[in-house]
Order: structure tokens, then C-alpha cells, then sequence
């Protein structure tokens, strides 16, 4: 998997725990994850949550022969972040041959929630 020169690089996305049913992320919350009014943007927490179900679905893939994409992704961000760490453990829902369901929680050092997030993983073939 290359993380190198990827969104998960210039966001500071990292790996804690990576297993078929629960994958745990960690993202630092600094001014290059900020909205103009110096809360942690919406979009930096989608995109930690569609890396989070991206692996998680990858790792129940043939990965040989399949790559998991994102298809949909919904969120509802319900706290306000200046600063810290956030974490996000994904866990699915739904583990079909062509979709993957993924449940995501966000939470902040104090296991606040931030954000949660649903993401349905396509599974498509690796044209390599």
C-alpha cells in the first residue's frame, strides 16, 4: 500500500490498527486541516473516514485481483476541533462480494464524538 506522496501523507493520516473488522486511524488537527474559522474542516474528517473504510475494505478484498473504491460517503460532523488528535475506527456493516458497507466514528482525545460517517466501498477488479 503506498502512503507516500497519497492524501493520507499531506494530512498526517496513520495507521493504529488494521484488521478485517476494525480499523483505527489517527490525524493531527493543525491550520493545514482547518476551515477558515480555525476549526478542523469537514473535509479533512471525510477523508480520514474514507481512508479509514478504503483499507478496512481492502483488507477483505483479494487483493491480488481487487481494489476497494470509494462509491458513497455520507457525514455528520457534530463537534467543533482547533487542535489535537482525532481518531477514527471504522467497522462494517455490510461485507458483499461487490460493496462493503463502512461505519466510521471519529473522536476526539477525550472520546468525544466529532464526526460519523457512513462509507459503501465499490470492489472492482485491479486492471494493475
Amino acid at each position: 500500500m503506498r502512503v507516500t506522496d497519497t492524501l493520507m501523507e499531506t494530512l498526517g493520516i496513520e495507521s493504529v490498527e488494521l484488521e478485517k473488522d476494525r480499523v483505527v486511524m489517527t490525524m493531527p488537527v493543525e491550520s493545514r486541516h482547518h476551515q477558515p474559522y480555525g476549526i478542523l474542516h469537514g473535509g479533512a474528517s471525510v477523508a480520514l473516514a474514507e481512508t479509514a473504510a478504503s483499507i478496512g475494505a481492502w483488507l477483505n478484498c483479494d487483493q491480488e485481483n481487487e481494489l476497494a473504491v470509494g462509491l458513497e460517503i455520507n457525514a455528520n460532523h457534530l463537534r467543533p476541533k482547533r487542535d489535537g488528535i482525532v481518531t477514527a475506527e471504522a467497522t462494517p456493516l455490510h461485507k458483499g462480494k461487490k460493496t462493503m458497507v463502512w461505519d466510521v466514528k471519529i473522536r476526539d482525545e477525550q472520546e468525544k464524538l466529532i464526526c460519523i460517517s457512513r462509507c459503501t466501498m465499490a470492489i472492482v477488479p485491479n486492471s494493475k
